[in-house]
């Protein structure tokens, strides 16, 4: 009878240890009421050559303003789900030089700038020139965005809609890791003046994510999560793989073919 009992708990072994949970759960490293230390600063989007933004200028007299603003055109980026550009407006593309032309005020330096620090420049710019008295300027991101790829569900680009943008951020907009994306070991590449960097972010150890210096985007980041060891196995060539339908049946029949043919030897 033990022997009886033994086989038929085979199946159900089998089936536990695939469900195991370990590495699916973000933050396992958080107890209760934990107050987190944000190691590394916030970082906010600096603009760089090849970055394009729409300038919107207003003030009390709308003809004056026309003369700073671009046309309004009818156009998608389609980098992202709902990605349009701000306002309706054609853009300022940066130059090689780290320059806009601006309409009257002519080339500007916006190169390692905040969105925040053009519009205070333009302001400051049409004042100073005596062409605005009160003017307001918004500015706005029209083509920055990551790459996100991979075991997510929205794999490709995703705009950047936000002055300090972290790698929760982007991972929300990809729909989530799947349960058999790797989650302590997020790769982050990333362009740094002239050199290609990586960087390893593991989201289960809160500590390690707050303290990595991919936590904050940058534009042009590309993200990669990394199948885990069951999705490798799940690579088959005749696609019976342990998600289908095809090989769960297989199993169960094979082990209650077995279960039956011991529980009639031990009679």
């Amino acid at each position: 009878m033990q022997l009886k009992h033994l086989f038929l708990s085979i199946p159900i072994v089998i089936f536990c240890s695939c469900s195991q949970t370990k590495n699916i759960a973000y933050f396992q490293d958080l107890q209760s009421d934990t107050i987190l230390q944000q190691v590394v600063q916030p970082v906010e989007i600096t603009l760089q050559p090849q970055d394009k933004i729409s300038i919107l200028v207003n003030c009390q007299d709308s003809r004056l303003a026309n003369m700073f603003n671009k046309p309004y055109v009818a156009t998608s980026l389609g980098m992202g789900e709902g990605y349009q550009q701000a306002h309706g407006l054609s853009g300022y593309t940066v130059d090689s030089n780290g320059d806009i032309d601006f309409p009257v005020l002519g080339k500007i330096p916006v190169q390692g700038l905040k969105r925040e620090e053009v519009e205070n420049k333009i302001k400051d710019l049409l004042v100073s020139n005596n062409l605005v008295k009160d003017p307001t300027v918004s500015v706005e991101f029209l083509n920055l965005y990551v790459n996100i790829l991979g075991d997510v569900a929205k794999p490709g680009r995703h705009a950047i809609d936000r002055d300090q943008m972290t790698i929760l951020d982007a991972l929300g907009k990809a729909g989530d890791i799947s349960i058999l994306g790797m989650r302590e070991r997020i790769l982050v590449f990333r362009q740094e003046e002239d050199q290609q960097k990586a960087y390893i972010v593991n989201i289960n150890n809160t500590t390690e994510l707050l303290s990595s210096p991919a936590y904050f985007l940058q534009q042009g980041d590309v993200i990669y999560i990394e199948p885990n060891d069951m999705r490798k196995r799940q690579a088959t060539v005749n696609g019976n793989t342990v998600r289908s339908g095809s090989f769960w049946i297989s199993v169960t029949s094979v082990l209650t073919s077995v279960a039956v043919l011991v529980v009639n030897l031990v009679k």
